[in-house]
């Protein structure tokens, strides 16, 4: 299953941008990042096969790593071919799209800066594919 993280704002050379980078190059899965503009509309092409939207949000659902590996394993073993991981900008996303959501995400009650959530969600995807995987790396 692909894994296409969709994010406002543009990352370039900083600590959180090595921090994405690192767990993209550790993630077996295949994974897709995509950087729209802060303001104004993205696209994002859309597949002719199942997919899933996650958006991360401060009011969605705060999720143990397990649980979430639990639900990623069970969309690819359900054919799902991708799943968009929605990060928006300071302003975050709107009624609607969160309407249209598979699930809203949130690390936790607290607001994250957008561009340390995009690291905080590779890791975690890095840690859930770890968790399917049976290796070692997650230590519950």
């Amino acid at each position: 299953m692909l894994l296409h993280i969709i994010a406002r704002g543009k990352i370039g050379r900083s600590p959180e941008g090595e921090l994405v980078e690192r767990y993209a190059k550790r993630l077996t899965w295949p994974v897709k990042l995509t950087e729209w503009p802060d303001t104004g509309a993205g696209k994002v092409a859309e597949p002719l096969t199942p997919h899933r939207t996650v958006l991360l949000d401060e009011r969605g659902k705060a999720m143990s790593s397990e649980d979430f590996a639990a639900l990623l394993g069970r969309w690819r073993d359900d054919g799902v071919r991708e799943t968009r991981f929605m990060i928006g900008a300071a302003d975050g996303h709107s009624d609607a799209e969160r309407a249209s959501a598979d699930l809203l995400l949130a690390f936790g009650p607290a607001t994250w800066p957008h561009m340390l959530a995009r690291a905080m969600l590779m890791e975690q995807l890095y840690r859930a594919t770890t968790i399917l995987a049976g290796h070692p790396y997650h230590r519950a």
